[in-house]
């Protein structure tokens, strides 16, 4: 079963240093029907103006993945981390008990464009911590690469949530397959070109919510970028 979210359907909100669009309800945008998919809280696709960014803002008790697709993306927080985030590298933050950072395009040129990712933690009050990771385009190209998990396999980062996170690039044609264990859910997130799941079309921006699918067949009708989340 799948629920498609459109990416025209989505909340959206211009602030002239900011264009952001919202899957899921989040600061100004509120509807009830979609407030998040099971951990899942939050997917924000963002473009911020050179020169501009988020000020120093606080966080807790929410895992933070955050995902560059053109720019670059410099991050400061409270735990004395202070790094510039590229295509192709994934952070995560866990907040934990509390934290504050920022972030800003350091560029006096060009935008960047990224994704912003909110999981709910499996519980609260964990310690704050961060990382920051690249994985090579070889890693996904036209296969699925595991970035994020609950146990760090495969050379992943480490999220506190029953959650995978993987990443692959397709050529035009090509197809990836992803099991999903009984009571599993799933979220895809269309990244970049076109693809069809499970013979369902889905282009640029485009997410989908699956439930009671015991696999996935991903193919790319154009060249295309997506990320896939099994969930509990």
């Amino acid at each position: 079963m799948f629920a498609v979210r459109k990416a025209a359907d989505r909340g959206h909100a211009d602030h002239g240093w900011l264009n952001t669009y919202h899957t899921f309800s989040f600061s100004s945008y509120r509807d009830p029907r979609h407030m998040n998919f099971r951990a899942l809280r939050v997917m924000n696709e963002d473009w911020v103006a050179a020169g501009q960014g988020f000020g120093t803002h606080p966080h807790r008790d929410m895992e933070i993945v955050t995902y560059v697709l053109e720019g670059a993306l410099e991050h400061k927080d409270s735990m004395g981390n202070g790094e510039v985030l590229r295509p192709g590298e994934f952070q995560r933050m866990t907040a934990g008990t509390g934290i504050t950072h920022s972030e800003f395009n350091p560029s006096t040129s060009e935008p960047v464009h990224l994704y912003q990712i909110w999981l709910f933690p499996e519980a609260n009050g964990l310690t704050p911590s961060y990382e920051q990771k690249r994985f090579a385009d070889e890693e996904r190209h036209n296969r699925l690469r595991l970035v994020a998990s609950r146990d760090a396999a495969e050379g992943s980062l480490l999220i506190h949530q029953d959650a995978k996170i993987y990443l692959a690039s397709l050529d035009q044609g090509q197809s990836v397959t992803h099991s999903l264990a009984s009571g599993r859910h799933a979220w895809l997130q269309v990244l970049r070109g076109s693809v069809t799941l499970n013979g369902q079309a889905l282009a640029t921006s485009d997410g989908a919510a699956i439930s009671d699918e015991t696999s996935l067949t991903i193919e790319a009708t154009n060249n295309a970028e997506v990320m896939l989340f099994d969930l509990a």
